[in-house]
């Protein structure tokens, strides 16, 4: 797995700058005003800090930037990197500040006088989330480096602030990792075993094999892969950070790759469909970060692993199959199967756990790029309540969502003459007639949320806190609704 970079705290030590080598950070406000740090440093490159403010270039950078001067006279440092930022900042603009010195850090060493700056944590959180790459499948050495050291005046408080932020940071890891891995690579039983071997951090965790969801009638699951050499499975990892409670159920589509089955996609862009596992990797990566911060709360992960493979064995379209729920369906398209796992593993997780709250995650329709791009992922919801924690929760953490409907009229869409539904519904509204699809497999008891990230999962320009690529989007705003609504005081 991919380890985040090294953060350590220490106390402001003005001495020490002078000789500090690799990168040196300092902060200046927007109105050019220093802090003790800056004013040492300002010294010590004979004004260079106070010309800097005074230009024109200054006033031309955004909150958040840093301007890097090389070889500064007066400090061992290779480059001074100037960080504007006002004393009061939002903790977005403290990570995107924390981002855009992982950018300028390059290999070297990087140390960041932030002295009493009130987001230190949140800024070496930024910092620790663009520092990302991927690189288990190339040669040489990794252009991340060596890690960062922040000066400040309280280390200790800091230090605290800044762990769990750190196992987040983790977590949202592993996912890119999941997500970036090729299929040949993370195939179904090595998806498993990944999984499994966080019972080292205290999660419990069960392997379901092709057997043992036959005789759960996961037949819809089953389906998708029955024409793939690699056999379905299904993950189950329960953290028991709470107390007697029932626990929250997050449900993941974990398509290991997705060639459409028998409605082959196009060969043009196929490559990309190494994250359709994307869902499995979000709810992989928030249990990760549970375990890893210990979180006082209940939450259970399923995950339904499979290969969607147009072999002899592979269903066809006008196939019907049966649910465990025990609706049948027709299936119309099997590029659709998203659905087909989802449905299965929801209904197990709400049979077995009665989960206080469900929330499932799928890269399940191109239809809600169309809508929404690549900013924000489409929110489905049959809670008002439920559905506004998560999205209050995505807001703080600057994880795009917005909300989409869900109705009647789009339900009868799915009318099958030979079914009781079809697995798609046509063209027009794509993504709402899945997200109705299955709604059809959520008990009226149970609050819901269905996040269709395929927009979000993977992207092909860098983003605020991530490079190009996997994202990890939604374990940051999953793990914050568990904090805020789910953990026992």
């Amino acid at each position: 797995m991919t380890t985040p970079i090294a953060i350590s705290f220490s106390e402001t030590d003005l001495d020490a700058l002078a000789g500090a080598e690799g990168k040196l950070a300092v902060i200046v406000t927007p109105d050019g005003k220093l802090d003790q740090s800056a004013r040492r440093v300002n010294r010590l490159t004979k004004g260079a800090l106070v010309r800097l403010a005074e230009s024109d270039a200054w006033d031309k950078a955004k909150t958040g930037d840093c301007v890097s001067l090389g070889f500064p006279t007066g400090l061992a440092a290779e480059a001074l990197l100037v960080v504007k930022l006002p004393r009061r900042v939002s903790v977005e603009e403290a990570r995107r500040a924390g981002a855009e010195l992982a950018k300028a850090k390059g290999k070297a060493a990087l140390t960041v006088a932030a002295g009493a700056f009130h987001r230190a944590a949140d800024m070496s959180f930024g910092l620790t989330m663009r520092a990302y790459e991927f690189t288990d499948h190339k040669t040489g050495d990794p252009s991340i480096g060596e890690g960062a050291l922040f000066l400040v005046s309280k280390p200790e408080d800091v230090s605290a602030e800044a762990a769990p932020m750190t196992a987040v940071a983790e977590g949202v890891f592993f996912t890119r990792d999941l997500v970036s891995e090729p299929s040949n690579v993370l195939t179904t039983e090595e998806f498993a075993a990944r999984l499994a071997a966080m019972a080292d951090l205290g999660l419990e965790v069960e392997i379901l094999d092709e057997a043992e969801l036959e005789t759960l009638g996961m037949r819809a699951l089953l389906a998708v892969g029955q024409g793939s050499e690699s056999p379905s499975k299904v993950v189950v990892m329960q953290w028991k950070g709470g107390g007697d409670e029932a626990p929250l159920a997050l449900i993941g589509k974990g398509v290991v790759f997705d060639t459409g089955g028998i409605s082959l996609k196009p060969a043009g862009g196929m490559e990309d469909m190494t994250m359709d596992m994307g869902g499995a990797g979000v709810v992989s990566g928030v249990m990760r970060a549970l375990a890893l911060r210990k979180a006082k709360a209940n939450v259970v992960g399923v995950v339904g692993l499979v290969e969607n493979m147009p072999d002899g064995r592979a269903q066809r379209p006008g196939d019907v199959v049966r649910s465990m729920k025990g609706d049948t369906i027709e299936v119309i398209n099997t590029d659709a199967e998203g659905r087909l796992v989802l449905c299965d593993i929801m209904w197990y997780a709400q049979d077995r756990f009665q989960p206080t709250g469900m929330v499932d995650l799928a890269t399940l329709t191109g239809a809600i790029i169309i809508g929404l791009g690549h900013e924000n992922a489409g929110v489905f919801s049959n809670d008002d309540g439920f559905c506004n924690s998560f999205l209050k929760a995505a807001g703080a953490e600057g994880e795009g969502a917005w909300r989409m409907p869900l109705g009647d009229a789009y339900d009868k869409m799915l009318k099958s003459h030979v079914a009781d539904m079809k697995n798609v519904g046509g063209r027009p509204a794509g993504s709402i007639t899945a997200a109705q699809f299955l709604q059809r497999f959520v008990k009226d008891e149970t609050p819901w949320i269905h996040l269709d990230i395929a927009g979000v999962a993977s992207v092909k320009a860098d983003t605020a806190l991530a490079p190009k690529g996997a994202t990890g989007w939604g374990v940051m705003a999953l793990d914050r609704m568990i904090r805020d609504g789910y953990e026992a005081e």
